[in-house]
């Protein structure tokens, strides 16, 4: 049997490209009508990304949509992005940058294919169903193709998952390991089911934090769907603004996806705020897939103790345990997650460079930094809060 022609071409915008087509490929998963495993690949949620202004011009992520048909049909997709610095990805790679200028290259621009501001592992190549392994080669290889023929210095896959990373380092490209801390939901009953599990010094500790910041003398509400409003996401515009400022110097995300989260994705998302004195001073907004919870963004206009650990963590795992997900991604980074029942999880990414004798020399510092990665995750997970009966069923 002749091999079918998949053809490959760059979009520069999803609006050349019908929500129904892309989520066809990113999530086939809700043509029953449940939820996407990854809310983040959905035409709607880049979209919003793009519409909003929070890629493009002036970015530093100006989107290149991969699209690969065969005879006119979209059968494979691809969030890929022109980079001009290294910002808003969570895989570090500026002290490549350092290196490879230093000796006289020039690392900007290069290809990322990621979802923007996102460190939450999913599908980065997304097939049609019965097109994986062709849609799947397909955009890889076109990717690299792409790299090659503009001279950009590399190209990187960030969070995919772990099939994706085999199959990347199957067609030559680097394959990087890191970590983050996901909460992993046991079929617990309850808070006080998951609390059971811990050794009794964590669990007195998790319980004291919680009255702590439930007695910051106000109230905690959840709100989803249509039980979201403009009041809601203005406060939390403004808990965005002060950790932004904080944490990045200029926030990612414009005002405008905001609004745009409440026209198009407030189904996928679940913001947790609290109100004091009638004024909401503090929030955690969470995006609910149909596996996973995935912790997003938290801010505040006042400090209570506990109150982030509380909005943050412990809330997203009462959600997670009341709507049946199996986890909790808490996002990047956080060593102070491991305390609260967080435990060390793999992270994947994939890598290509141009130039031969930078991609030798990062590979073998890859392969040191996979055994770093993997003693870190073994040390971390022994210092977790769970009982050591328990502890086993973790691993």
């Amino acid at each position: 049997m002749q091999e079918q022609e998949v053809e490959i071409r760059v979009v520069p915008s999803l609006r050349e490209i019908a929500a129904e087509d892309w989520d066809g490929c990113a999530c086939p998963e809700t043509a029953d009508g449940g939820r996407p495993y990854d809310p983040f690949t959905t035409h709607r949620f880049l979209s919003a990304l793009e519409d909003s202004g929070s890629v493009g011009a002036g970015t530093g992520w100006q989107p290149q949509y991969l699209a690969a048909r065969i005879d006119g049909t979209l059968i494979g997709v691809a969030p890929m992005y022109v980079k001009s610095h290294s910002q808003g990805e969570y895989i570090f790679d500026h002290n490549w940058a350092h290196a490879y200028e230093r000796a006289g290259g020039r690392y900007y621009p290069k290809l990322q294919i990621a979802v923007p501001h996102t460190p939450a592992t999913g599908r980065r190549f997304l097939v049609r169903p019965g097109f994986e392994e062709a849609g799947t080669a397909a955009l890889a290889q076109g990717a690299v193709q792409l790299a090659r023929n503009n001279k950009v210095s590399s190209l990187h896959v960030t969070f995919c998952t772990t099939e994706e990373s085999a199959r990347g380092e199957d067609i030559g490209l680097l394959v990087r390991k890191s970590q983050q801390y996901h909460w992993q939901n046991r079929d617990y009953h309850d808070f006080a089911d998951f609390l059971a599990g811990l050794s009794s010094r964590k669990r007195k500790n998790i319980r004291k934090e919680r009255a702590q910041a439930q007695d910051f003398g106000g109230a905690i509400h959840t709100f989803t769907g249509d039980d979201l409003r403009s009041e809601h996401w203005e406060a939390f515009w403004r808990f965005y603004q002060d950790t932004g400022a904080r944490k990045w110097g200029t926030p990612y995300l414009t005002r405008r996806f905001f609004d745009l989260a409440q026209e198009r994705l407030r189904e996928d998302i679940a913001l947790v705020l609290a109100e004091r004195n009638g004024r909401w001073v503090a929030g955690a907004m969470n995006l609910v897939g149909r596996e996973t919870l995935f912790g997003r963004y938290w801010g505040c206009v006042e400090h209570h103790p506990c109150l982030h650990f509380e909005l943050c963590y412990y809330q997203a795992m009462d959600l997670a345990i009341a709507l049946g997900l199996d986890r909790v991604e808490a996002g990047a980074q956080g060593d102070h997650k491991l305390a609260r029942g967080y435990l060390p999880t793999p992270t994947w990414s994939l890598h290509w460079f141009n130039d031969p004798g930078f991609a030798d020399a990062i590979a073998r510092y890859l392969e040191a930094e996979r055994g770093a990665v993997d003693e870190e995750i073994e040390v971390l997970t022994e210092y977790g809060p769970f009982r050591r009966d328990r502890m086993e069923e973790q691993q």
